[in-house]
């Protein structure tokens, strides 16, 4: 054992948080090596977006993944915990485009490849931002393995995949509805649209029914996609239009004859009962043109302006173009009537555009065969989500999956691995450049313009980032991965991706346990947003209070799956928890003498004291161990506070007192040895979410490890458990507690002695109260303890205070100067005797009473009831002082 110098006066984490984290990376603490006799644990996190600095929920989901891998490492563990960052492809190109055009520049003038160079310069720097503020969160990763979507290795990765899957037929390309962002103008997937509800309107539209004097009144939400109509549908058992299947009705404004078809999926009951179908901007309209070989007009460019060459609406926007329409129907007589309505829009969660359905050849993934095997590992339980309700949100999403889109119309990105021959049309799909046309032999090739969308590249993530589709030791030794924690809200996005691709390529689960939490909220409640300006920066936090401040808060009352809320004031609270903690190790630390305690380092001559905060730690590495392993780390964290600031700071150190300033150098010896390892367990619990102050305080403890990182998780042992001693010392410590509200309450200086009578009401007590006689004396302020056979004994004029297992009696004439204390007790009989006053003067006005509520009137009734009986018990004193 060896000390290590003296600790600083006051807790000020800048002065040591960052040279502990570059200490840990040094000595490559973080840096596991595939050794295939030790047990593993593998976390990859999930990688943050390169469009801007870590927020909140970064700094939370971090906290917890780091929670569970430095305890996992200390418990003997190999552990990986992989970072990363994604190149997030429309968020980002939409970010460098902006900043651009800021400077004047215009993506589509600059072309592709010297957009993409800036991208890459962007990239660097906000990687580099991203990486400090992992560090300064205190994550113990592993940078040596840090990956990035769009790194060669995993560029290798996507290739593989994408050929993989196109080979074996689950690829393909077709014109299908896809939705479609005119802003960003890329397609998009459903998983990346927001629906809310909006205010809008039918227009009700009349079709004119070709050879009859008849009208079809049509209801629609989108007046403009009607230059998209080929037919008008209604449903087979509607008596109203029975006769008119088969004929053709005149589209208004264009003037197309367009037939009218019977098809099931027309709702009788919902609107005229006769529907529009414009097949290339309207998925389920889109599958009735297919049943009934419907025209496919596509109305819109790719920017949401209208194409309709030759007509007055070409090129106008698609809202502008709705109210030239409107009016133009109007006009002409086709408009019957316009209804409010309240419906459901869905908008681009990137640039909060409104979608537009649109037919468009793209790149898809078959999802039925893949989707099957990722249903049932988690149905089976070998990949568990906790919490479980969460299963119901992936099975939702899984069991009604529709193809996947997959390819974007970006430039920032991994570009779709397929090339076509100039010369001879043949498609070449290889997840290696070709120089030549496999077929013709031509070396005019061109590459696919379109990128694959993000989450491609990141459904490979926990296995990508091993060293696949390459056989690395890697791969072989930490794949697959244990857990893995993210948000709820990309449970379908990310998750659901990662299962079915890991299964695909990997033949096994990506990970066993799926740890979800919630999104961390205003103090009121509100999602945190730029529009609202409640955003708080975390590395502004830990500026200000440090890194462990911050992450005790944000795991402190967190449990699976809920949001949390984020209060300044807890960070404060927390902070104060740091500063306890390193005040009272000071304390220790200050007071320890190393001879002694090599001297009696083996002896076991233990004080009540010393056996009950032994057997307590003992519980507590019991129950801690026990929470984390059920990722109950809210619960492990308030376990650890408790015991820390309110059995060890406050009363084991309290009680050891004795010990450690008496002659008994013995006594001495045993309470160092349990002080410091007392000490060292709890620091060693609490590391895993405080890192830096726990690290910096063991470097001054006596202990066997150069770093607490790498320390040995505390074990529970059978021996140490002692109810008896815990009993004990809960019938002192509540009597001492007792006793000190008694004086406290009496303005008592702790200096003033008074003998402490005590009358057991259970047998048990008895010993415990004789056994901690020094107990009270030191921290009760008693001058002996008397016990009493029975209350019948108490002397008069005595306070009396009851706890748990006797009656305690104070002379009272021993607490305090009786004339002083009889001067008080009259001023405070003036006082109760003004409010009783005050309370029958204001009862006994008619008008108050007739007039104030119930529960005012009730509540003044209620303070003269306690002033009367205040006065009483004043009184009392008075006249027993007398």
């Amino acid at each position: 054992m060896s000390k290590k110098g003296d600790m600083s006066t006051t807790y000020d984490p800048k002065t040591f948080e960052e040279k502990l984290y570059n200490n840990w990376q040094e000595k490559g603490y973080f840096t596991p090596k595939a050794d295939g006799n030790q047990k593993t644990y593998t976390i990859v996190i999930p990688p943050p977006n390169i469009t801007g600095k870590l927020h909140l929920g970064h700094a939370l989901d971090n906290t917890i993944q780091d929670i569970i891998i430095r305890t996992k490492r200390m418990q003997g563990y190999n552990t990986l915990w992989l970072p990363g960052e994604d190149h997030a492809s429309i968020a980002t190109e939409v970010k460098v485009e902006k900043e651009l055009l800021k400077k004047g520049i215009v993506k589509k003038k600059i072309g592709r490849e010297a957009f993409l160079k800036k991208t890459w310069d962007w990239t660097h720097e906000y990687r580099d931002r991203i990486r400090n503020q992992v560090k300064k969160l205190g994550s113990s990763v592993d940078f040596t393995r840090e990956r990035f979507t769009m790194d060669a290795g995993l560029n290798k990765a996507v290739r593989k995949f994408f050929v993989k899957l196109y080979n074996e037929g689950l690829i393909y390309q077709g014109n299908r509805i896809i939705n479609w962002c005119p802003k960003c103008q890329t397609a998009i997937s459903d998983a990346e649209i927001e629906y809310s509800e909006q205010q809008g309107y039918f227009w009700h539209i009349r079709y004119k029914v070709v050879g009859s004097d008849e009208y079809l009144e049509i209801a629609t939400t989108r007046p403009e996609t009607m230059f998209g109509d080929t037919a008008i549908a209604v449903n087979p058992k509607d008596g109203r239009y029975k006769h008119l299947v088969g004929k053709t009705a005149i589209l208004p404004i264009v003037n197309r004859e367009i037939p009218i078809v019977s098809d099931d999926y027309v709702d009788m009951e919902f609107g005229t009962g006769a529907v529009k179908i414009t097949p290339a901007h309207d998925p389920n309209d889109y599958y009735v043109g297919k049943r009934h070989n419907l025209p496919e007009v596509i109305i819109m460019n790719e920017d949401g302006t209208i194409k309709l060459p030759g007509t007055k609406y070409d090129g106008m926007d698609r809202y502008e173009a709705r109210k030239v329409l409107v009016e133009d129907l109007k006009k002409q007589g086709f408009l019957v009537k316009i209804k409010e309505h309240v419906h459901n829009v869905g908008c681009h969660d990137r640039c909060g555009t409104v979608i537009e359905p649109m037919l468009s050849k793209q790149w898809f993934v078959k999802m039925e065969s893949l989707a099957k095997p990722a249903i049932d590992v988690v149905r089976n339980k070998k990949v568990k989500f906790i919490p479980e309700r969460f299963e119901k949100i992936y099975f939702n999403w899984m069991e009604n999956i529709q193809d996947w889109c997959i390819s974007r119309q970006l430039w920032w990105g991994h570009r779709i691995p397929v090339w076509y021959c100039r010369d001879c049309g043949q498609v070449i799909v290889s997840d290696t450049d070709p120089t030549k046309c496999s077929k013709c032999g031509s070396s005019n090739l061109e590459q696919d313009k379109d990128v694959l969308d993000t989450w491609f590249s990141s459904a490979l993530w926990p296995f990508s980032t091993l060293g696949w589709p390459d056989d690395t030791d890697d791969l072989k030794y930490f794949y697959p991965n244990n857990t893995l924690v993210t948000g709820y809200d990309i449970i379908f996005f990310w998750v659901a991706r990662m299962i079915f691709s890991g299964i695909y390529c990997m033949d096994d689960i990506p990970f066993e346990n799926v740890l979800i939490h919630g999104i961390v909220r205003d103090s009121q409640g509100r999602k945190m947003s730029k529009s609202l300006g409640n955003g708080v920066d975390p590395i502004e936090v830990i500026e200000q209070y440090g890194a462990d401040a911050l992450r005790f808060a944000l795991i402190t009352g967190n449990a699976p799956g809920n949001d949390i809320r984020y209060y300044p004031e807890k960070v404060e609270a927390s902070r104060n928890f740091a500063n306890k903690i390193w005040n009272a190790s000071r304390f220790v630390l200050m007071n320890l003498d190393e001879d002694i305690m090599n001297k009696y380092s083996g002896c076991k001559d233990y004080s009540s004291a010393d056996r009950w905060i032994l057997s307590k730690v003992n519980t507590l590495i019991k129950e801690v161990t026990y929470n984390i392993e059920k990722f109950e780390l809210g619960i492990a964290a308030q376990k650890i506070y408790d015991f820390i600031w309110g059995e060890f700071c406050d009363w084991y150190i309290e009680l050891v007192k004795p010990a450690m300033y008496g002659e008994d150098k013995k006594a001495k010896g045993v309470a160092y040895n349990v002080l410091n390892r007392v000490l060292t367990t709890s620091l060693q619990l609490l590391h895993p979410i405080m890192p830096f102050i726990t690290e910096e305080i063991y470097t001054h403890l006596y202990t066997k490890y150069e770093s607490i990182t790498i320390s040995k998780w505390p074990e529970y042992y059978n021996e140490l458990n002692d109810l008896k001693a815990e009993e004990d010392m809960e019938y002192i410590i509540e009597a001492i507690k007792a006793i000190r509200n008694v004086r406290t309450e009496m303005n008592v200086p702790f200096s003033r002695k008074a003998k402490v009578m005590v009358c057991v009401t259970e047998k048990n007590a008895l010993e415990s109260f004789k056994s901690g006689e020094e107990y009270f004396k030191k921290l009760a302020a008693a001058s002996e303890l008397e016990f009493l056979d029975s209350k019948d004994d108490v002397p008069k004029n005595v306070v009396s205070a009851v706890t748990r297992g006797a009656e305690l009696f104070i002379p009272l004439l021993e607490l305090v100067d009786k004339d002083k204390e009889i001067e008080r007790l009259n001023k405070e009989k003036e006082k109760l005797e003004i409010e009783i006053k005050r309370v029958e003067k204001k009862l006994s006005n008619e008008k108050f009473v007739s007039k104030a509520p119930k529960n005012v009137v009730d509540g003044e009734k209620e303070k003269g009831c306690k002033y009367k009986e205040m006065l009483e018990s004043v009184l009392e004193r008075i006249q027993n002082l007398k």
